[in-house]
């Protein structure tokens, strides 16, 4: 991953870093292996993500036909 600094800006290239690694899931990757997640939770996790994320876009996806 790579930042530009501009106008020697550390503080603007470091938030545009921070913002590149929450947008890749680096942080949460992070928090996720700080403990031992046993297999069983580790799928019935990634089960309710999963149906979080297809939620969220059928809701999307309605709201906009319903928009129109």
């Amino acid at each position: 991953m790579q930042v530009m600094v501009r106008d020697n800006n550390v503080d603007q290239a470091l938030r545009a870093l921070k913002k590149k690694l929450q947008r890749e899931g680096v942080f949460r990757e992070m928090k996720l292996r700080q403990h031992f997640e046993k297999p069983s939770v580790k799928k019935a996790r990634e089960k309710a993500e999963a149906i979080r994320r297809a939620r969220k876009l059928a809701r999307k996806k309605a709201q906009r036909e319903g928009g129109l």
